[in-house]
C-alpha cells in the first residue's frame, strides 16, 4: 500500500487534467454540429465517442487509486477489468473507423484512436497480473496507460477540430474512397 501512496500527486493532476479535457470533447463536438457532413453519425461514434470514453478511463483510475482499500486487489481487479473491456473497445472502433462512410482514416488516425488506445488497455490488463509479485512495476503499468489514454485523449478532439476547421470548411474536404472522387468528376 505504501508503494501507491508514492502515486498520489501524480493521479491528481492527471485527473483533474482528464475531467477538464473532456469539455473540449463538447466544444470541439458543438463546432462540428454546425454543418455535419455525410456520415457524421458513424464518424462521431469511430472518432469522437473514444475519446470521452479514453478520458473518462483515466478519470476512473485516478480516482480508483486514490481510495483507500485495505489491499491493492481491488484496484487491481478493477483496473484489469478495465483493461479487458477497453481492449474489446478498442476493437469495435476500429471496425467503426473501417467502415464509417465520412473519411478515410490515415496512419495518424490508426495510431491515435486504435494502436495507442489498445496498448494502453492492454498494459492495464498486464498490469492486473503482474501486481501480486511486482506492485512497483504494475503501478508503472497503470501510470504509463493512464497518462497514455490522457494524450491520445488531449490529441484527438486537437485532430478532429483542424480537419474540420482546416480541411471541411476551407473546401478541401478528402473523399472517403477514390470511387466516390470518380463519380464527382463524372
Amino acid at each position: 500500500m505504501s508503494e501507491l501512496n508514492k502515486w498520489d500527486s501524480f493521479y491528481v493532476i492527471i485527473g483533474s487534467a482528464a475531467g477538464a479535457v473532456i469539455g473540449l470533447q463538447f466544444i470541439v463536438i458543438t463546432l462540428m454540429a454546425e454543418r455535419p457532413p455525410v456520415g457524421a453519425e458513424e464518424a462521431g461514434a469511430a472518432f469522437a465517442s473514444p475519446t470521452v470514453v479514453h478520458f473518462s478511463a483515466a478519470l476512473f483510475l485516478s480516482a480508483l487509486l486514490h481510495v483507500q482499500w485495505r489491499t491493492i486487489t481491488i484496484d487491481v481487479a478493477l483496473w484489469g477489468v478495465l483493461g479487458f473491456i477497453g481492449v474489446a473497445y478498442v476493437i469495435i472502433i476500429a471496425r467503426r473507423m473501417w467502415t464509417q462512410p465520412a473519411y478515410e482514416p490515415v496512419i495518424e488516425d490508426w495510431l491515435f484512436h486504435a494502436a495507442l488506445p489498445l496498448a494502453a488497455y492492454a498494459g492495464l490488463a498486464e498490469s492486473s497480473f503482474a501486481a501480486s509479485s511486482h506492485d512497483h512495476a504494475a503501478l508503472l503499468g497503470v501510470g504509463g496507460a493512464t497518462l497514455l489514454l490522457l494524450f491520445v485523449g488531449i490529441h484527438n478532439p486537437w485532430d478532429n477540430i483542424a480537419y474540420r476547421v482546416l480541411t471541411v470548411r476551407a473546401g478541401k474536404h478528402i473523399p472517403r474512397r477514390r470511387e466516390e472522387t470518380k463519380s464527382q468528376i463524372e
